[in-house]
């Protein structure tokens, strides 16, 4: 099986020892995004809505690097610092998916790197 690192410069560059992606075969596993502009290197705070934009932008700068897209998403895991930020997440999330979205896990979790409120992988096929 083939397996192939996929790195782009319009997304936020990893903040450790990983690929901002792996392709593999026929699916592309895309690693944990914060809601940073890769621009700045910024991390947004402001509001959950517009940090779930800022990973969807990222993810899809990412998907695009490896020949594929949003559209092509078939399981995504959210990672939330407060779950009571769900509803608003949800809301900015289903903005980017029709009427059959990818598989999804939510989970609470204790701490995220750079003390970021929501981190988001996908999986697509490529």
């Amino acid at each position: 099986m083939d397996r192939t690192c996929i790195t782009t410069d319009a997304a936020p560059a990893a903040i450790g020892p990983y690929s901002q992606a792996i392709r593999a075969g026929h699916l592309i596993f895309v690693s944990g995004q914060l809601p940073i502009n890769p621009a700045t290197n910024e991390l947004i705070t402001d509001d959950i809505g517009a940090m779930t934009r800022q990973i969807f932008a990222n993810i899809a700068a990412i998907l695009q690097a490896a020949g594929s897209s949003l559209d092509r998403i078939v399981k995504t895991t959210v990672f939330l610092a407060d779950l009571n930020d769900f509803a608003a997440m949800n809301a900015a999330y289903a903005e980017h998916f029709g009427n059959e979205p990818p598989a999804r896990s939510t989970v609470q979790v204790a701490r995220l790197p750079r003390d970021a409120r929501i981190e988001i992988e996908v999986i697509a096929l490529a």
